[in-house]
Formats: C-alpha cells, structure tokens, sequence
C-alpha cells in the first residue's frame, strides 16, 4: 500500500493526494525509500535555512571571506572550501549559494545511507527514520547550514560510512569477488568519500590512514579497491598541499599557527612545574610573552588558543619557533606525563562521554550579529573586514521572521549543558556504534562488519592525536554516523546457506543478493 492510500472518497474529494499517489505508484519500489528520505531530509534543512538565512556564520565564516576577498589566500584553512565561497560571492553577491548546496549534498548521502540500512536488514520505515533524524534534530541541522568547511568534511565521513556499509553487505552475502556495476559505483564512492575528507580538512588524510587498515581486514577480498580508494585521496592531498598551492602562490599559514600546540604543552608544564625550567628557558619564554602568561591563561590544558592570546607575541613566537620548539623537546624529556596529560585534556571531546568543567563544553554559538556579542569581537578587531563589501551580508536575515523565531528558540533549548553528551558530543555515539557493530556480529556472525566503524573510528582517533580545543564540530559525524546505526540493533537480515553466484570462498552464511539497487540521488 502506498504512503499516500486514501479512501476512494477522501481520493476524489482530495484530486492533489490523489495524483501524488498515482505518481508515487509509478516509482520503482526500490527507489522509494531513497526518494522519500531526500525529499524529507531536503525539506527540513531547507526549513532551517529559511530560519537562519543566508546561513549560519562562525568565526571561521568571516575568516573564508577575508581569504577571497581582502586576502591573502592561505592553506591553514581549506582552499578548496575557499574556492567555494569565492564562487558563491561572486555569482550570487551573498554566502547564501554554499549552505544551499550542502543541503542538496547531505540530503543526497542520507538517502544513499538509508539504503545501506536497508541492505543490513533494517525494515525500510526505520531506516528512513533513522536518516532523517539529522535532518530534524537542531544540533545536526544547523550544523549543515554553517558556511563552514566541516560541514563537507562530514559530508564525505558520512558517505564512507554508506559506501563502506554497501561493501561489507557484499561479503557478507558472499559477492565480494563479483565486479559488477554495483560494486565499482560503490568502490568510486568510498573514493569519493576519503577524497572529501581529505581536501576540506588539512587533517583529514589522517581519516584515511586509520580507516584504510580497518578496512582492507574488514574486506580482504577488495583489498585492492579498498587501498586504491584511501591511498588515493591522500596521495591528491599531498600533491596540492605540496606542489599546487604553493605554485598557485597561495601562502603557507605561519609557525606560530602551526605549532601553537607545542607552545600550550609547554606552557602546561611549565605552570605545573616551573622549578624544572631553566634561566635559559625562562628568558625565551620572558621573550615571547610574560611568564605570568605562561604560568596563567596560557597554562591551561583546555584550549591551544589561549595560550596565543595576547599578551602573546606571536611573530616573535614565529620567529623564534626552532629556539621554542627545543625548549619542547627538553619538556618532552623531563615530564612527558604532563605534555601527554595535555594532549588528551585538549582531545577531551573525542574520547569522555561528560564534559566535565565549563571550558570543556562542547558549546557553540549561532553568529548572529543581532544577538552574539563574539561575531562583533571578531569584527572589531579584524580591520580589513570592517572595511569589506560584503560585512552587510554577515548577518542572518531569516526569510521568514517566525520561522526564525522557532528555529532559533529550538536551537538554544537543546544547547541546555546537562544534555551536551547527548546532543553536542560525539563520544557517547562512537562507543555507541563500536557496541552495536559488535552485538550484530554476534549474533549474526555475518563477516565484514568492521567496516561500518572505520571512519567513526578514524574521526575518533584523529581529534585524540591533534587538537586545538574541545570544539563540537570536531566530532559531530560520529553524532550522525551514530544516530542512522542505530536501527541495527533490531535489524534482521535474512541469510542463506546457499552460496551466491560467482562468489569466491564464501562464508558459511551469506546474506541473498538483494535487488539491483538505484544510483544515489543527487
């Protein structure tokens, strides 16, 4: 029966409901779950964008438009998320042309993952549930509405996650050695996805290096696909980072951005321990900044950032990078326990379920000029853009004013701190989606599981080993990953004993072949 079933009478009284459901008849069925999932998730984000229009903004929203317009273009941040933004100023006038297309773009992945769902056995109603919970929930659906260059970047962890789901459904149904259509459209979308990672984060490559070993155990039969679709993308990444831009004559960020995570280790040890630095050690610390600084706000483990505060002098810091980076290694030496110590405090987000003291709050504001004071700060002090064209556009300006007011009254109700894990903190869902890959491998014994935690795994283990501060949006796609495995605790896949065809060394029970499937919407 089709969703849109009516009474004959209700039908006739009704001519709309009635079209839309001979229509609804004519699709494929195979087609239907990954139909209504894009246009359902495609409706509520294009809801919050008319809410919060053009777009949510951030610091990192004014910095991508100083990049193109005031310039210089830098590396530190994503050029190709760069390149983007400049295209949207320079079409429409205004950043309103990038969230639109991340709508387009993640409604697109959901749909593709809800069949990954449907290929684990997960009943079609649920696994369309699943997927357009993101679209619903305020943490996840502002979120792909930031013009910010993590949003693309989850975009691709969450089409890993559906491409690397489609590949172990094949072996565990016994079709890993099959080189059909099916399986190189999958293998270029699992490509597409590390590729994603890669070049929207400089870190991103770092996905890709965890999650390829996961992987090539998880699938031994597509070893070679498999390493061709991680290695790849980060072979590209290198090449831009490496020959392009620098050709391209963009510039490299500077040292003291580079290693500001070196300083705030040092000066950690330093508050805890100043008796083990030397005269030496002080007068260069003295020379960058006080060691009340050091021994202060910059001593903190929480947050990189504001140990290059001022009083901070950071070209000093640059400049004398090689003397402070020394000075690192000596610290390094005597109290390696405080450096790690800072490190793990600083990757709080990744690996603790609580947030624990204020300063480890996953919190995270909606710029909007009207009602945060942080977004006018970073005006005030940023002179170039105090000067830009386009500050009259850094603004929401929602296009319908109640909307606006639901949406945002929605957004700060679930920001309430006791419920952080939860909804701002993707470690509780990592370990949720470790767990429940284990128990349907358990009782299912269905080989090729761990696929479907490799890139959770990867983004997990990625902000533990470099991390500025304990920033939401550093861990927000284990959130999505997390939330769409959740039906997998009641999935029922339907094995058979019976080999599939044309399948080498299958297991003992294999999962039937399911019917040919759609490409993904786009």
């Amino acid at each position: 029966m089709s969703v849109f079933d009516q009474p004959s009478g209700a039908a006739l009284k009704l001519p709309l409901i009635a079209f839309l459901d001979k229509q609804w008849e004519r699709v494929p069925e195979q087609r239907r779950l990954p139909l209504a999932v894009y246009a359902t998730t495609q409706f509520l984000f294009l809801l919050w964008w008319a809410a919060f229009f053009p777009g949510a903004l951030s610091y990192d929203s004014i910095t991508y438009i100083w990049h193109v317009t005031t310039g210089p273009w830098l590396s530190n941040h994503s050029v190709v998320y760069d390149s983007l933004v400049w295209v949207s100023l320079n079409t429409t006038g205004d950043v309103w042309l990038l969230p639109l297309a991340q709508i387009v773009a993640m409604s697109a992945v959901l749909s593709y993952c809800s069949v990954t769902l449907r290929e684990w056995g997960v009943r079609q109603r649920w696994a369309a549930i699943a997927a357009s919970v993101p679209a619903l929930a305020p943490p996840t659906a502002v979120f792909v509405i930031f013009v910010w260059k993590d949003v693309p970047f989850v975009i691709g962890g969450i089409l890993v996650f559906g491409a690397a789901g489609r590949l172990a459904a094949r072996r565990a149904r016994g079709r890993q050695a099959v080189r059909d259509k099916a399986f190189y459209r999958t293998v270029g979308l699992l490509f597409l996805g590390f590729l994603v990672l890669a070049v929207f984060r400089n870190n991103g490559l770092l996905v890709a290096v965890v999650a390829a070993p996961v992987l090539l155990i998880a699938l031994p039969s597509m070893r070679r696909w498999v390493l061709a679709a991680t290695a790849v993308p980060v072979m590209i990444m290198m090449l831009l980072t490496g020959v392009v831009y620098p050709a391209a004559g963009l510039k490299t960020p500077p040292k003291d951005a580079v290693y500001a995570f070196f300083y705030a280790d040092i000066a950690v040890a330093y508050k805890e321990h100043p008796g083990y630095f030397t005269k030496e050690d002080k007068a260069l610390m003295a020379d960058i900044a006080p060691l009340s600084h050091w021994k202060g706000r910059a001593g903190n483990c929480y947050n990189a950032d504001w140990a290059m505060e001022k009083p901070m002098n950071r070209p000093e810091a640059a400049r004398r990078n090689d003397e402070l980076m020394a000075l690192w290694m000596r610290v390094l030496k005597r109290t390696p326990d405080e450096v790690i110590g800072a490190r793990v405090c600083r990757a709080h987000i990744a690996w603790a379920v609580f947030p624990g003291p204020k300063e480890l709050r996953a919190d995270t504001l909606l710029s909007d000029p009207r009602t945060s004071k942080t977004l006018f700060s970073y005006l005030k002090w940023n002179e170039d853009i105090k000067q830009s064209e386009y500050l009259p556009k850094l603004k929401i300006r929602p296009l319908s004013e109640p909307l606006h007011k639901v949406a945002d009254f929605s957004w700060r109700a679930f920001k309430v701190p006791q419920l952080h894990w939860l909804l701002f903190r993707g470690a509780i869902w990592c370990y949720a989606t470790y767990a429940i890959v284990l128990l349907l491998r358990r009782r299912t014994k269905a080989k090729g599981l761990g696929a479907l935690l490799a890139v959770t795994l990867g983004l997990q283990l990625t902000v533990l080993a470099a991390n500025p501060a304990p920033l939401w949006r550093y861990m927000i796609g284990p959130i999505f990953i997390g939330v769409m495995i959740l039906p997998l605790l009641w999935a029922k896949p339907r094995f058979s004993e019976q080999d599939a065809p044309n399948a080498a060394k299958p297991s003992r029970t294999t999962l039937p072949e399911p019917k040919p499937e759609p490409a993904p919407v786009a």
